[in-house]
Order: structure tokens, then C-alpha cells, then sequence
């Protein structure tokens, strides 16, 4: 008797794709929420909600690494959560908190920094896999990306939560930070990006104990540590402009060494 044959079941998604995929989702809700904060005006809890994304958004890529659970589909996700996040989340959480009264001016500000950050995506987007970048430049990012502009372009904001005064929540102090820091995504600037960066083992025990003072900081005062951290990422563009270039020199001079090798000398005939 002919048996009809069963159709066969799909296989299941795995598990290790998913996680970095609900991970970018958290980052989504969260810098959604941020807007929800600003809209009420709880400022603290919208910065709080992006940090919070940020968190979510550094994890994501390096989970799906770890778990081989990369695909093009969370690179796309995880762009458009970085828009949101990044790039609408701050903008929205600016113009309710002082832009606003700058009219025009402030919303084209704002406006400026969320283009900014959507050109940025867009470029990083088109590079990834690109294989002409030379090695030195591995560990570098080509502007500032999207959550460290996020950060800084809020540290006025933050800077108000624990200093008295308007200086800090002056429309034309943000406007310097959109403009500047809207310059710094689109620039071609290399900054760290600590991705491919190696630890010495000499240095792992210093390092822990740097951990355990931002954990300690972060607890006890929270916002004049995320203030230093912001003040410290500022500093290290600068180093990482001469890491980048003595970098670049170097790769330059051997290719040339091996481009024009010096000529052997002659010997001279013993006499």
C-alpha cells in the first residue's frame, strides 16, 4: 500500500542568531524609550535609557562574533537601532530640553545632528567588507561612530545634573556640541575602535582595577563619572590622530624599503 510521503520540516533558526538580534532589539526599545522620558521630561532616565542602549548595542556585535550569528539581516537591524538610538534619541532629547527655545534655529540644529548620524551609518555600512583597507587601519574608526557622538553631544545635559548654574543649559552651548560633534561623524578622523585591539598580559591587572573604579564610580556618582568618561573619549581623538598616522608612516616606509631595496655594495678585491 502506497504511503503518502511526509513534507519535510523546515530546520529551526538557531538559537546563536537570535541572541545578538534580541540584543539590537533591547538597544531599539531602549533609545525608544529615551523619547518617551524626554516627552515627560525626565531627563536623567532618557540619558540613563541611551546609555543604556549603548550597552545593548556594544554587545550585539560582539555576541554575534563570539556565537558565529552574523548575518546581514541584524547588520541592517543594527543600523536602523543606531539611527534611532544614536541619531533621533539625543536630537529629540536636546530640542525638548533647551533647543526648542532657540525656534529655527534649534530644530535645524538637532535636525543636523540626526542627518549627520544617518550619513555616517550609511558610509560605515558601504565599507563593511571592503578589502583595501590597509592593516594599520583595522583599529580605527573613520569618524566618530554613532553611540560615542551620542554620548558626547549629551555631556552638557549630564554636566547640568550635578552643577547648579544655566551655563550648561544654554541653547548656544548644545549648539556648539551638535555642530561639533556632527562634524566629528561625517569627518574622516580616525578614532579608536578597540575591536581588534590585544591587552599585553602586563597590563590585565591594571585594567581590572580601572573596571573596578568605574563600577565603584558609576555607583556612587554616576553622572560625574559618565562626565569623565565623555571628557576622556575627547581626549583620546587627538592621540589616536598621531596612533593613526605614526601608523600610516611606518607602513609607508617599509612598502617603500621593499619598492626601492638599496643597492648591494661592491666588495673591493683583497690586494
Amino acid at each position: 500500500m502506497f504511503k503518502p510521503r511526509r513534507p519535510r520540516r523546515l530546520p529551526g533558526l538557531s538559537i546563536n542568531k537570535l541572541i545578538p538580534n534580541i540584543l539590537t532589539m533591547l538597544a531599539l526599545c531602549a533609545g525608544l524609550t529615551a523619547i518617551r522620558f524626554g516627552l515627560h521630561g525626565k531627563w536623567e532616565a532618557g540619558v540613563l535609557s541611551i546609555l543604556v542602549a549603548a550597552v545593548f548595542d556594544g554587545l550585539d556585535g560582539r555576541v554575534a562574533r563570539m556565537l558565529h550569528g552574523t548575518s546581514q539581516f541584524g547588520a541592517e537591524l543594527d543600523s536602523l537601532s543606531d539611527f534611532v538610538s544614536f541619531g533621533v534619541a539625543p536630537s529629540m532629547l536636546l530640542y525638548l530640553w533647551t533647543m526648542q527655545s532657540a525656534g529655527g534655529l534649534g530644530w535645524a540644529l538637532v535636525l543636523l545632528f540626526s542627518v549627520c548620524c544617518a550619513l555616517r551609518l550609511a558610509r560605515f555600512n558601504t565599507m563593511i567588507g571592503q578589502p583595501d583597507l590597509p592593516p594599520y587601519a583595522y583599529n580605527f574608526f573613520t569618524g566618530v561612530p554613532a553611540p560615542a557622538a551620542a554620548g558626547v553631544v549629551l555631556l552638557p545635559m549630564v554636566a547640568s545634573f550635578q552643577l547648579e548654574g544655566e551655563f550648561f543649559h544654554a541653547p548656544a552651548v548644545n549648539a556648539l556640541f551638535l555642530i561639533g560633534v556632527s562634524f566629528l561623524m561625517v569627518s574622516k578622523i580616525p578614532t579608536f575602535s578597540g575591536k581588534r585591539f590585544r591587552l599585553p598580559h602586563q597590563y590585565f591587572l591594571p585594567l581590572m582595577l580601572v573596571v573596578g573604579l568605574l563600577a565603584a564610580g558609576l555607583v556612587t556618582a554616576p553622572w560625574t563619572t559618565v562626565t569623565a568618561i565623555g571628557g576622556l573619549y575627547l581626549i583620546s581623538i587627538p592621540i589616536s590622530i598621531r596612533a593613526y598616522s605614526r601608523l600610516r608612516r611606518q607602513a609607508e616606509g617599509m612598502r617603500d624599503e621593499h619598492a626601492h631595496p638599496a643597492p648591494e655594495q661592491e666588495e673591493t678585491p683583497a690586494s
